[in-house]
């Protein structure tokens, strides 16, 4: 590369634990550098964050209005090249509308919007402005995920059947939003986090691998939520019944008060040859199952991986690759999209979340919810 790729960056301010996830994973692969952003509601803690991070303060913005502004004056050799959004979900929408509005290309935390109507206009908007829009479900950036695609997608698992999802965490088993806890504040509360509790923060991700991994569409939804926190309004926990549009059928459970989880992402895909599954703790594993053939274990540059997979690998086998290594793929893909975009060439299929999926992940969160209040009543996405 001639020259690194320019992000801005809306919220992430000094203390923020996704803001310094994103700017880590850009950076792994050294094609992506930070030169501005609005980091904070309040533009003495977003100048104070942009100097912690070593930028001028003439690049350190008030306002995520002030950035785009100001940006899309500079020179086209200095001003950003994209936005980055790391905020809360109700700040998701305006300046993604803004950035795609000043000719700006964006990469955006999921839930992709607040609502629904947010995320179909937000659809529109990226097809009519021909920017490159991202959203980070970083679980798909990892290499073992990229391995179990592959292999689904070969037909080498056969005929898929059955599909059983979870994301379980155990975090908000105590009222924890009622401290000084900002991560749980705004997560229980609808006026930023919408309409879906876990469903949105974490039942998303589970959605989106699915989907991911199996190339199939969940044609509906029979949901089961709890509200367990006192108080709390928004779901944190969830079983439900999935149908595919291949006539699979599945589960997920989703929960935020499983108290002693952390992070237990995991999956398993069944098909009519063999099976697989995952775990987003154990992040290096996959593991298969076969009709006719011992277990098989692949790892990251391990022997047998499809090229999907190699793509990804960074470091030799026996070396753990895990969560920013995931999330830095994302990064990669969509930067290697824009810059060949720039050098006038197209990428057919770009290999990262796009607006679609978010579309997706808010369909899935309301006919979760619909589902519930219907006495789990089957569903349509």
């Amino acid at each position: 590369m001639s020259k690194k790729l320019r992000m801005g960056m809306v919220g992430g301010g000094i203390g923020s634990f996704i803001g310094d996830v994103h700017r880590k994973a850009a950076g792994i692969d050294g094609m992506i550098e930070l030169v501005c952003g609005a980091f904070s509601s309040t533009t003495e803690k977003s100048i104070a964050s942009g100097k912690a991070l070593g930028l001028a303060e003439s690049r350190c913005y008030g306002t995520f209005e002030e950035m785009i502004q100001k940006e899309k004056t500079l020179p086209e050799d200095v001003r950003m090249d994209f936005v980055a959004i790391v905020t809360p979900n109700h700040m998701h929408f305006p300046p993604a509308k803004m950035a795609l509005e000043y000719g700006f290309h964006v990469v955006s935390d999921k839930p992709v919007t607040l609502t629904l109507e947010e995320a179909e206009a937000l659809q529109s908007m990226v097809a009519k402005s021909g920017k490159l829009f991202a959203l980070t479900h970083n679980y798909t950036g990892n290499s073992m995920v990229k391995q179990a695609k592959a292999m689904v997608a070969k037909g080498e698992l056969g005929a898929i059947r059955k599909i059983q999802a979870q994301y379980l965490q155990g975090w908000l088993s105590t009222s924890l939003e009622k401290t000084e806890q900002k991560q749980a504040a705004w997560r229980v509360d609808p006026k930023r986090s919408g309409i879906g509790g876990a469903l949105g923060d974490i039942g998303t991700h589970a959605e989106n691998l699915i989907e991911y991994i199996t190339g199939l569409k969940i044609k509906e939804i029979a949901a089961d939520l709890g509200r367990f926190g006192e108080g709390r309004i928004l779901d944190d926990d969830g079983n439900m019944l999935i149908r595919m549009e291949n006539g699979a059928k599945g589960t997920i459970s989703i929960s935020q008060i499983a108290l002693g989880e952390e992070n237990n992402l995991g999956i398993k895909v069944y098909g009519t040859k063999g099976s697989l599954e995952w775990y987003q703790e154990n992040p290096n594993e996959l593991i298969t199952r076969w009709l006719d053939e011992p277990k098989k274990i692949y790892t990251p540059n391990g022997n047998g991986l499809h090229d999907e997979a190699l793509e990804v690998c960074r470091i030799p086998a026996g070396h753990p690759e895990g969560y920013l290594e995931a999330f830095a793929t994302i990064y990669k893909n969509f930067a290697l999209h824009l810059i060949a975009i720039n050098d006038g060439k197209v990428i057919e299929k770009p290999d990262y979340p796009i607006i679609e999926d978010g579309v997706r992940g808010m369909k899935f969160i309301y006919a979760a919810v619909e589902s519930d209040k219907n006495n789990a009543a089957w569903t349509e996405i």
